[in-house]
C-alpha cells in the first residue's frame, strides 16, 4: 500500500511541477514589458488587500527569504510601481504600498493574462477546474502548515 501511496505522491507532485513550469513560462511572455511573475504577485497581493504591509510580511505571505523580497520590492519601488516609507513609530520598520502606477501596472497584467488562463479552464472544462480547487486549496493548506 505504501509504495502504490509513495507513486501517487511522486505523480502527483511531478505533474504539479510541471504544469507550473509551464503555466509560469506562458505567463512571464504575455506580462507587460518588464513585468516579471514576481512583480505581479507582488502588485496582485497589495492590490487585493489594500492595505501596507511591511517587506518581511510579504516575504512571509510569498514563502520567500527577505533577501528575494527585498529584491523584487527595489525594482518595484525603482519602476515606482509602489511606495515604501518608514514606520514612524520604529525606525527600523518600513511599510510598502501599491502605488497607481503600480495598480495600472497590475490591472494590465490581469487583463494580459486572463484570457490565457481563460483559455485553459475552458479547455479543461470549468466544472472539472472548480472541482479540482478545493483539493489544491486543501493542499496548499496542508503544506503551509508544513513550512
Amino acid at each position: 500500500m505504501m509504495d502504490r501511496t509513495e507513486d501517487i505522491a511522486i505523480t502527483l507532485f511531478g505533474e504539479l511541477f510541471m504544469a507550473d513550469q509551464l503555466a509560469r513560462n506562458r505567463i512571464s511572455k504575455v506580462l507587460p514589458k518588464g513585468m516579471e511573475i514576481s512583480h505581479f504577485g507582488v502588485l496582485n497581493h497589495l492590490a487585493r488587500i489594500s492595505d501596507e504591509r511591511t517587506p518581511a510580511q510579504l516575504a512571509r505571505s510569498f514563502h520567500v527569504t527577505r533577501g528575494a523580497m527585498t529584491n523584487t520590492l527595489n525594482k518595484l519601488e525603482w519602476a515606482g510601481h509602489i511606495h515604501i516609507r518608514p514606520d514612524w513609530d520604529d525606525a527600523r520598520q518600513k511599510f510598502v504600498a501599491i502605488s497607481p502606477s503600480g495598480r495600472a501596472a497590475r490591472d494590465a497584467a490581469v487583463q494580459a493574462v486572463a484570457p490565457l488562463i481563460a483559455e485553459v479552464v475552458q479547455a479543461l472544462g470549468a466544472e472539472k477546474v472548480r472541482a479540482l480547487l478545493p483539493v489544491l486549496r486543501e493542499m496548499r493548506t496542508r503544506l503551509e502548515g508544513d513550512g
